[in-house]
């Protein structure tokens, strides 16, 4: 669509990074007249151009958020319509690049101007062109592999807090995960995580394959608004048109949901739960909902870092997200919490596109683990030990050891096989309560005393 040649003169106001552009009367009721989402250009008296989007229109006017921030504009700015959503380029050269939260290249490679452009924040896929999700995402973390697999077309949360190595385990498992492509989307990074994941995936061979929209901390808060839908809309495109798993990796999307907060309150717009908008759920799930397996195409996975402020698990971002999402991962002092994460999907490929004990694996170790936590309660408050309870503290030491260590990189055939070992070490197969066939097939012939 062509670049819309109406020059608006008439600024209302301007309130934090908001600008209200009051709109001829004309304009409300013709097409060619801004819409919402249309891009905009500000101008300045200097003649400084800023980047904008309609965010709402009313009775006469236009609000505008820009995302370079309103310092320095005036009353006696202008804005012209681009006549179109925010874009973003698409074509095999976006591989091995790195985006500005607004598009932009950002790695001081050749310009993509040239390249096709997509439009995002499109709407999800319709629901008949998808498929059920059937097919695993191998990461080789044990924790994932073993006891919550990640499945193609998931949606799913790493919670956590500040402090914790949720970033390392993202891009371990964008080094490591079955995907044709990976794209990253980075909010309010600071520019060593960011040149960290960058740092990872080059290390690891994986760049080339790997596609980076990153906002950092010094750029415009609002262009964290934009880095979710140019993320999901490549991503889309990949998985429908070049039918490629394609596994997007976004941290964090408690940033995501500040960024919301701060357009709302902008705006003027009635807070609803600690500050947060009312549409905080449908902001949230518009995203999420993003991921899908495509009939005759290929799949959109998404894994996310949502941090807790202060680790409460009902602060509004990670309340909200539990409920769209399929399951969580729980990283709590370095490790992936066994009992609080959950992998909705995972009996999909459990037994199925895994080994046939994959299932009695991963439930008799996380009940003898979960054994060992009440034997370490008994062991904290003085309580005599019976030599059952010390063989559980010696399992949950060896099971800390050998599977929670998120560092840890196995592929899960090699992991089920450890599970049988490491159980061998500390109990006799009556005590698995495990088939027969089995531990005939699967227990150790001469296990460790």
């Amino acid at each position: 669509m062509p670049v819309v040649p109406v020059r608006y003169d008439r600024v209302l106001s301007i309130v934090g990074e908001v600008v209200r552009i009051a709109l001829p009367a004309h304009d409300q009721d013709d097409s060619s007249g801004p819409r919402y989402g249309d891009l905009a250009v500000i101008q300045d008296v200097d003649g400084e151009a800023r980047l904008a989007q309609v965010v709402k229109l009313g009775a006469g006017e236009a609000s505008l958020q820009v995302f370079g921030g309103t310092q320095g504009l005036s009353t006696r700015s202008h804005a012209r319509f681009l006549g179109h959503p925010p874009r973003v380029a698409f074509s095999g050269n976006i591989l091995g690049r790195v985006f500005s939260g607004g598009g932009a290249v950002a790695d001081g490679g050749p310009s993509l101007d040239q390249d096709p452009q997509v439009e995002i924040a499109g709407p999800s896929a319709n629901p008949a062109r998808r498929k059920l999700a059937s097919r695993m995402i191998r990461t080789n973390v044990p924790m994932i592999d073993v006891f919550n697999s990640l499945v193609e077309s998931q949606k799913i949360p790493i919670f956590s807090t500040a402090g914790e190595p949720h970033d390392a385990l993202l891009a371990r498992i964008g080094v490591e995960a079955e995907a044709d492509v990976v794209v990253f989307g980075g909010l309010g990074l600071t520019f060593d995580d960011y040149w960290r994941f960058r740092s990872t995936f080059e290390d690891a061979g994986v760049f080339a394959r790997t596609v980076m929209f990153v906002n950092q901390a010094a750029d415009p808060p609002l262009e964290r608004l934009l880095v979710p839908d140019m993320a999901l809309a490549v991503a889309e495109h990949f998985a429908v048109e070049e039918k490629k798993r394609v596994l997007v990796l976004m941290t964090d999307m408690t940033a995501f949901a500040d960024a919301l907060k701060e357009l709302g309150i902008a705006m003027e717009r009635v807070p609803s739960n600690r500050g947060y908008l009312g549409d905080l759920y449908s902001q949230l799930a518009r995203r999420y909902e993003k991921a899908a397996s495509f009939e005759g195409g290929g799949s959109v996975t998404i894994l996310t870092v949502t941090t807790m402020p202060g680790g409460d698990v009902t602060h509004p971002v990670p309340d909200n997200t539990g409920y769209i999402t399929e399951g969580q991962f729980y990283l709590r002092d370095g490790f992936i919490d066994p009992f609080g994460s959950l992998s909705r999907l995972k009996q999909h490929v459990v037994g199925k596109e895994t080994r046939e004990d994959h299932s009695a694996v991963m439930n008799t170790m996380i009940r003898f683990y979960s054994g060992a936590r009440d034997a370490e309660r008994k062991q904290a408050m003085a309580f005599e030990l019976s030599e059952y309870d010390r063989r559980l503290l010696r399992y949950g030491a060896l099971f800390k050891e050998r599977f929670m260590d998120i560092t840890l990189s196995r592929p899960i055939e090699e992991a089920l096989d450890l599970g049988w070992k490491t159980m061998a070490e500390c109990f006799s197969p009556e005590e698995l309560l495990v088939r027969q066939n089995l531990l005939d097939k699967y227990y150790p012939a001469a296990p460790v005393a």
